[in-house]
């Protein structure tokens, strides 16, 4: 009799465990997708809107964009990000009001997307109030720079570690989950600025971007999607 209560309770147990997980597990995120600059150049899957690029010469995998009036994006034809990470490495110029670079996500058409940049000019300036100015966020044409300046001062932007150099290439991180944006710059292994996402399209396509009267050099871009 009492053996048979043992195997009794042993079944029970175990069915239980079978419909209960004992934890739930974190999201996890997928497999990165390393996205050659160059090679999509090359294939024709890479579409400029107001920017001529380029293959960079000497740097394999890379692209460069030319400076016009008004920003301008290098989408990547066949992305779709929705939730998770976007990583490249950007390359500026220590120019004051002349270099803006980064990458734009969540793309609704050409001119309605969110974006992360970098002032390279501001990363080592003298003047707290434009170190202050380092990384950008917005969500344009809503909520682009000068009215986030203007209505939510130093929110969506943060100065970066002073080792970061202006002129090398700086690695720029992108995480994005639920309303929240984490950008991480350099070898920073905490977020360099986390904001509230402002932009109401959840989903789409992928681009490098590139703000007024701005050149920029890319590489090593890798999107992974949360699962």
């Amino acid at each position: 009799m009492r053996r048979l209560t043992i195997c009794t309770t042993a079944v029970f147990v175990s069915a239980l465990a079978m419909r209960m997980p004992l934890s739930a597990e974190p999201p996890q995120a997928a497999a990165p997708q390393r996205i050659d600059l160059a090679e999509r150049f090359a294939a024709r899957t890479l579409r400029a809107v107001n920017r001529d690029v380029t293959a960079l010469p000497g740097t394999p995998g890379a692209v460069q964009v030319d400076e016009k009036a008004g920003n301008g994006v290098i989408w990547v034809e066949g992305s779709d990000f929705a939730q998770g990470t976007i990583e490249v490495d950007v390359r500026g110029r220590d120019v004051p009001q002349r270099s803006f670079v980064g990458i734009a996500f969540h793309r609704k058409d050409d001119s309605t997307y969110d974006g992360v940049y970098l002032r390279p000019f501001n990363f080592r300036a003298q003047d707290p109030a434009r170190r202050q100015n380092a990384v950008q966020y917005i969500a344009v044409p809503e909520y682009d720079w000068p009215r986030l300046r203007q209505e939510f001062p130093s929110e969506f932007e943060n100065p970066v570690d002073a080792s970061v150099a202006p002129t090398e290439w700086v690695p720029l991180r992108v995480v994005v989950k639920d309303r929240t944006v984490q950008v991480f710059v350099g070898a920073a292994t905490s977020p360099t600025l986390e904001v509230r996402k402002l932009g109401s399209h959840d989903r789409g396509q992928v681009g490098l971007w590139a703000g007024n009267g701005s050149d920029g050099a890319y590489k090593n871009l890798r999107i992974t999607p949360m699962k």
